[in-house]
């Protein structure tokens, strides 16, 4: 079909394609059609004033917009009939009862223009095959010869003037053509505005779709690194872990030492009793002090041990606990730090270990006081 001439509808032509689509070839501009509304205007304005430039009838019609064109391109049966008479053509009004009694089979017909609301269109036929040309059609549609009837029918119920073009059109490639071969149509060509809708849906639609990949899976790159941004929390999780426990366990060693150091100096001042009397309940305390913290220690890194084998041995604290508080030697302070051992936590030890420190410094005070 691509040695059909086919104008696609601009603006509102139709007047035009409808004439060009008729006779296969860029026959008539809008320029020319306007020439051709201008004259039948003078014309009609010539016989307006035979009845008097100065009656009523004639100044109205003056005032009036011309019916043969308007400015977005219409153009009149009037415009397209005198046209259509320079190629020697005629239009016959179809269902005119001067028509309908010659009796005429569609199909032996070569051509109709159609018209309803200002738009004009042509029905042709090109060698053996009838083609509506509709300029709002993206491209020619092919009509069988049993659908031509029921086709004209239709148009007529929706309200279509239907014209019959009388007369030779002039020759043109297509026709030619057709006269050798038929064509086949898989596909009914869609209307301008129904592929222009489709195509924006599509548009639309590809939009939507994109947008919800873009919301559900974003390629800006932060979605291939959630992965590594989740291995990167939990090593730093455990990194911290890893740095509280050695904050306690720092934090019980520096204990443990002053705790070492005050014992120490609480002994040498304890070793001189020449100078300064002592009682014998201090020096036993602090001594047991030491032994008590020395045995916390020990508890302290057995129990860390325990947790990395994972096994629990709280029983054998609670029993060196047990068996501290049973030594004869042991103060009262230190003797209710070792009963509570079995159930102090971490924290309460350092507590107790920090505290028992702070009674040693104590005590080498008051010595140093009392020397």
């Amino acid at each position: 079909m691509e040695s059909i001439f086919h104008e696609r509808q601009e603006g509102s032509l139709c007047a035009q394609h409808c004439l060009n689509n008729l006779l296969q070839g860029e026959y008539f501009s809008p320029v020319e059609l306007s020439s051709i509304a201008q004259q039948l205007d003078e014309e009609e304005r010539m016989r307006m004033a035979e009845g008097g430039v100065s009656s009523e009838e004639y100044r109205t019609f003056l005032q009036q917009p011309s019916v043969n064109m308007d400015d977005s391109g219409f153009f009149s049966i009037q415009v397209i009939s005198n046209a259509l008479k320079v190629w020697g053509l005629e239009l016959i009004l179809f269902n005119s009862p001067e028509y309908q009694r010659l009796g005429i089979d569609p199909i032996n017909e070569k051509s109709f223009i159609c018209n309803y609301k200002e738009h004009w269109f042509t029905v042709r036929k090109l060698g053996k095959q009838w083609f509506n040309l509709n300029s709002l059609l993206m491209g020619p549609e092919l009509i069988s010869d049993t659908y031509l009837a029921l086709f004209l029918a239709q148009l007529q119920q929706e309200g279509y003037s239907i014209f019959v073009v009388k007369g030779d059109l002039p020759d043109c490639e297509a026709d030619q053509l057709l006269q050798m071969i038929r064509v086949q149509q898989m596909q009914r060509p869609k209307l301008i505005g129904e592929e222009a809708a489709q195509s924006r849906d599509q548009r639309l639609s590809r939009g939507d779709v994109d947008q919800a990949i873009e919301v559900n899976h974003p390629f800006d790159g932060t979605g291939m690194l959630d992965e590594d941004e989740e291995n990167f929390q939990r090593a730093l999780a455990l990194s911290r872990q890893e740095i509280d426990m050695e904050d306690e366990e720092a934090d019980l060693r520096r204990a443990i030492q002053l705790s070492m150091q005050g014992s120490r100096r609480s002994e040498l001042s304890g070793s001189s009793p020449q100078n300064v009397p002592q009682p014998s309940h201090s020096s036993q305390t602090e001594s047991l002090s030491s032994e008590e913290l020395r045995r916390r220690r020990q508890a302290y890194f057995e129990k860390q041990q325990q947790q990395l084998q994972q096994q629990n041995q709280t029983s054998d604290l609670q029993d060196k606990a047990t068996l501290s508080s049973s030594t004869p030697e042991s103060g009262p302070a230190c003797m209710h730090i070792l009963s509570l051992g079995g159930d102090m936590s971490e924290e309460d030890m350092l507590q107790a270990a920090m505290n028992m420190s702070l009674e040693s410094v104590r005590n080498h005070l008051n010595l140093e006081e009392e020397k």
